[in-house]
């Protein structure tokens, strides 16, 4: 695909100006959150930005009746990392409770979700709702589960970047100049192999 295809319709997905089925509750509340963010007064680095979104976003959430915390089944933990926790819903699918850690904004937080979605369609994310638990904010969604049934060669998950126009910056991080993209952090817990395919469940994309 030409690239100025795919760099309009990254633009058009992350202004929230996309009409076709990536319109999700996703890219709803990255609209949202994006209008609120020109609203700000705030820098987004700024200690306090993130407190006001998150009041923002749950100001949102209040008003679109979007709380889930009865959703998961707790004693179906499956994996936690320093970002999120993972459950099984079925033997197809999986939920992930993600509390925004690795970003700044939680605007930042959907960008990702979005840009998951357009590049890996294969493993996208669905949104189902937020919960609050222990006085955190998760929000929760869901993916498909896969099953790896072999290991990950990281020089294939390389070659694959690279096919795709990414630069490998450092260890497992990549880098598309032209889309001005980074993604990150795509070693063998977050890249998965399955008959020979690499499945990307666990990314993390900055748009820079």
């Amino acid at each position: 695909m030409d690239i100025k295809i795919i760099k309009d319709e990254l633009q058009d997905i992350i202004q929230g100006k996309s009409g076709n089925s990536q319109k999700t509750l996703i890219q709803a509340i990255a609209s949202y959150l994006g209008t609120s963010q020109r609203a700000s007064t705030m820098a987004e680095d700024d200690k306090h930005y993130k407190q006001e979104e998150t009041k923002s976003l749950i100001n949102y959430i209040d008003q679109n009746n979007l709380w889930v915390n009865d959703k998961v089944n707790f004693d179906l933990f499956v994996s936690e990392g320093a970002e999120q926790k993972v459950y099984i819903k079925n033997n197809k699918t999986v939920y992930k409770l993600n509390d925004s850690i690795y970003y700044s904004t939680w605007h930042e937080y959907f960008i990702n979700l979005m840009l998951n979605n357009y590049f890996f369609p294969e493993t996208s994310y669905t949104l189902v709702g937020f919960c609050n638990i222990d006085k955190t904010l998760y929000a929760l969604v869901e993916q498909a589960f896969v099953k790896a049934n072999q290991p990950t060669n990281l020089d294939q998950v390389k070659e694959f970047m690279e096919a795709n126009g990414f630069e490998n910056t450092r260890n497992h991080d990549y880098y598309h100049p032209i889309l001005k993209i980074i993604l990150e952090d795509l070693h063998d817990e977050n890249v998965l192999t399955q008959e020979g395919v690499l499945y990307f469940i666990d990314t993390v994309f900055y748009n820079k």
